[in-house]
């Protein structure tokens, strides 16, 4: 919003110091990932920029590491690993998260805060402990180093997120066209199908691309739960930090912030689809 001519000398002072404090939270903020990503051609096997770096001199930069990358079994199958947890966790979490909001949005659902806090509180509840039980739970059904168990749990991570956007999404649903459509003949299920998941589909598609960044990033559960053929991309980050120190790492932390900013502008342009279907002005 434009300064109005009419704003005094505080007001015009306020304006711009609260901008200056803002971009100065978003330095602090990015300036780390910004560092990190042309450390990641350093020609040398350093986390430092090397003199031939601040002199821009070609020989100073390398893709030696993305080939390393690329060329190590041991980061292709932490690669493999993670996308596989990370796309079956999401569909487990995405249905039902989608199912638990639909259930929430009757007006007959009883205790719909206590179900609602239960949902949410692998949100509140400290990772390490949620870790802990899965772990001892798990290890009860045998599914403790196993890829079923670790997708579980990532699912169970993830389901709170589909359920908190697709239940903002459901707010400004008119329950009036489900009502329209039992009335013309239709069933639940194509009524669900043909006229609820159309306007809600941008909800459910946010909520299951931030269920996917959780099972994506996530260690803590894998470092309880997975075993060495679960091994996924953090959980081989944080071993080459402890074991060998390699700025391979650097290269898999680039790509990751490449898939973060394509998720983020993804979750963009959902949110301005979903409030051009609501009737509001993307903001």
């Amino acid at each position: 919003m434009a300064l109005p001519t009419y704003a005094g000398p505080l007001e015009r002072f306020w304006y711009y110091a609260f901008r200056f404090i803002c971009c100065l939270i978003f330095f602090f903020l990015i300036a780390p990932i910004i560092i990190m990503v042309p450390l990641s051609f350093n020609a040398q096997p350093y986390f430092t920029f090397t003199t031939e770096m601040l002199t821009l001199n070609p020989e100073g930069f390398s893709l030696r590491w993305y080939e390393q990358l690329f060329s190590s079994s041991q980061w292709m199958r932490s690669i493999r690993n993670s996308l596989f947890i990370g796309v079956f966790s999401t569909i487990i979490a995405t249905t039902l998260g989608t199912l638990a909001a639909l259930g929430l949005s009757r007006s007959e659902m009883p205790y719909k805060g206590l179900i609602m806090g239960l949902l949410i509180s692998p949100m509140i509840v400290p990772l390490i402990i949620s870790a802990a039980g899965m772990f001892f739970f798990y290890s009860s059904v045998n599914l403790a180093g196993t890829f079923p168990g670790v997708i579980l749990a990532h699912a169970v991570l993830g389901t709170p997120f589909v359920v908190i956007t697709v239940t903002a999404t459901l707010v400004g649903f008119d329950n009036s066209l489900t009502k329209a459509s039992a009335s013309l003949g239709a069933d639940p299920i194509t009524t669900f199908r043909k006229v609820q998941m159309p306007l809600i589909l941008p909800g459910v598609v946010s909520g299951a691309l931030f269920a996917f960044i959780t099972s994506f990033d996530e260690i803590v559960i894998v470092l309880f739960l997975a075993s060495v053929e679960q091994r996924t991309i953090p959980r081989e980050m944080w071993s080459g930090i402890r074991e060998q120190i390699s700025p391979t790492i650097l290269a898999v932390a680039s790509l990751l912030v490449l898939i973060s900013i394509m998720l983020l502008t993804t979750l963009e342009l959902l949110r301005r689809r979903s409030e051009r279907l609501r009737g509001l002005s993307p903001g």
